[in-house]
C-alpha cells in the first residue's frame, strides 16, 4: 500500500471548519487505498499568540519553556483533526513529536533532527490507521520538548517520508512554486518542476513557500515533494533533481527576504583571531550569518558587515556587547532597511552574463546596492527597500520571470 505524508500549514487549518473540509478530503483518500501520515501545523496565528503571552509575561522568555510553550499549538490541531477524521467512520490517531519519537538535539527553539523511531507509527499504519503528526516539535534523548524553528512543520513532514520510504506533498495557502512570490509580484509565473538545489537555494534565500531544512533533507534522501493548494483540486509544483531542460534557462526565479537586517562592526582590532571570535560567539548562539564583507585594514582596524535574520536582533546584541567588553574601540551600527533579493538558477552553472545584467539594471534604474554575494547558481543583492518593488520588476522583466 502506498504511503503519503500530507503536511498542512496554519491557515489550512485555521478553524475548525477548515480541519473538517480536510478530514473529508483525507478519509476519501484513505478509502480508495491509501496509507496516509498526516503532519499539522498550529491552526492560524496560534503559535504568535503564545508567543504574545509569554512575551506579555517577560521580554525574554527562556527558551525551554518557550519550545513547552508553543508545542501546544500543534497539539490542539492533531487532536481536533483526529476527532473530525473519526466522526466520519475512519480510524486515526493523534500523536505528538514525543509519541512520533523525533529525536533531536537540545538547542531549543532551533533543535535538528536527529532521528526518527518511526516503528510506533508503522504499527498505527499496519493497523488502518491515518497518523496525525504534530509537526514543528522533537523531544531530546531526556524527554525535553523542543521546537524546530520556523517552518519546522515542512521539516517534520520531509523526514517522515523519508524515514518511512514516502511521498511528501506540502499543502498550503498557495498552488505551488512561483518565479517570484506572486503576492510581491503578481505576474509572477508558476513552475511545474523545479530542481532540489533550486528550491534550497530559493528557500534559504527568503522564499517561504518551504522550509529550507525539508528541501535539504528531501534532496538528501530522494523524496519526492509536491508543493500545492490546500484545496488539494490543483496540480502543485514537484520538486526534483536536475533536468536537462531545466538547465536551459538561466535564472529559474527570484527569492525575496524582507526580513533581514545589515550589521556593521567598525574599529575592530585586524587579526586573525579577533574576526575569528566574532563569528564563533555568533554561531554558539545558533545565529546564522549571511552576506559578509570585510574592509582592508587601515590604522590596524577593520570594519565587518554582514546581514541576520531581524528574529535574531536581540540575541545578537548581547553577543556584540560581550565584543564591546573586550574591543572597547569598535562600534555597531544596524541598518534595517534593506531587503534582498536573489536570483537563482541551475543554468547559471553553464551560462554567463546574470551578473552583468542585473548591474545594469540597477545602473539604468538608479537603484542602489550595498551587498552582493554568489554562489554557483544564485546571487543575491540588497537594496534599499524603496528601491525593492522597482528592483523585482525589473529584474523579473528582464529574465522572463
Amino acid at each position: 500500500m502506498q504511503t503519503s505524508v500530507v503536511k498542512f500549514g496554519g491557515t489550512s487549518v485555521g478553524t475548525t471548519q477548515k480541519i473538517q473540509v480536510i478530514a473529508e478530503k483525507l478519509v476519501s483518500r484513505k478509502r480508495q487505498g491509501e496509507s496516509l501520515v498526516v503532519v499539522v501545523s498550529a491552526m492560524g496565528k496560534r503559535t504568535d499568540e503564545l508567543v504574545g503571552m509569554a512575551k506579555a509575561i517577560t521580554p525574554n522568555p527562556d527558551k525551554r519553556e518557550m519550545d513547552m510553550l508553543l508545542s501546544t499549538g500543534e497539539q490542539v490541531t492533531i487532536a481536533l483533526m483526529t476527532m473530525a477524521i473519526k466522526s466520519l467512520g475512519v480510524k486515526a490517531i493523534s500523536m505528538t513529536g514525543a509519541q512520533a519519537r523525533i529525536l533531536t538535539d537540545t538547542t531549543h527553539s532551533k533543535a535538528r533532527i536527529h532521528n526518527i523511531d518511526h516503528e510506533n507509527i508503522q504499527s498505527h499504519l499496519k493497523n488502518d490507521h491515518i497518523v496525525v503528526v504534530a509537526g514543528f516539535q522533537g523531544v531530546t534523548e531526556n524527554g525535553d520538548i523542543t521546537t524546530l524553528g520556523r517552518g519546522g512543520s515542512d521539516t517534520t513532514a520531509v523526514s517522515l517520508a523519508a524515514v518511512l520510504g514516502a511521498n511528501c506533498e506540502i499543502y498550503t495557502d498557495v498552488d505551488g512554486v512561483y518565479t517570484i512570490d506572486p503576492r510581491k509580484y503578481p505576474k509572477a509565473k508558476k513552475l511545474t518542476t523545479i530542481s532540489y538545489d533550486e528550491m534550497l537555494e530559493m528557500a534559504s534565500l527568503g522564499a517561504g513557500v518551504i522550509d529550507a531544512r525539508a528541501i535539504e533533507m528531501g534532496h538528501k534522501y530522494k523524496v519526492p515533494i509536491t508543493i500545492a493548494h490546500n484545496t488539494m483540486a490543483i496540480a502543485g509544483t514537484l520538486i526534483k533533481e536536475v533536468s536537462p531542460e531545466m538547465e536551459k534557462k538561466a535564472v529559474t526565479g527570484m527569492s525575496l527576504n524582507e526580513n533581514i537586517i545589515m550589521v556593521s562592526v567598525s574599529q575592530l582590532p585586524f587579526n586573525s583571531t579577533t574576526v575569528a571570535e566574532v563569528f564563533k560567539e555568533i554561531s554558539r548562539h545558533n545565529i546564522i550569518v549571511d552576506m559578509i564583507s570585510l574592509t582592508p585594514p587601515i590604522g590596524g582596524n577593520v570594519s565587518i558587515a554582514f546581514t541576520i535574520d531581524s528574529d535574531d536582533l536581540n540575541e545578537l546584541k548581547t553577543v556584540l556587547g560581550a565584543l564591546k567588553e573586550k574591543n572597547p574601540t569598535c562600534a555597531f551600527s544596524f541598518n534595517e532597511e534593506l531587503v534582498m533579493l536573489s536570483v537563482v538558477g541551475v543554468g547559471m552553472v553553464s551560462q554567463s552574463g546574470v551578473a552583468s545584467k542585473v548591474f545594469n539594471i540597477f545602473a539604468e534604474n538608479n537603484i542602489h546596492f550595498y551587498q552582493v554575494t554568489t554562489s554557483e547558481i544564485s546571487i543575491s543583492y540588497t537594496v534599499h527597500r524603496d528601491d525593492f518593488s522597482l528592483a523585482v520588476e525589473k529584474i523579473a522583466e528582464a529574465f522572463d520571470l
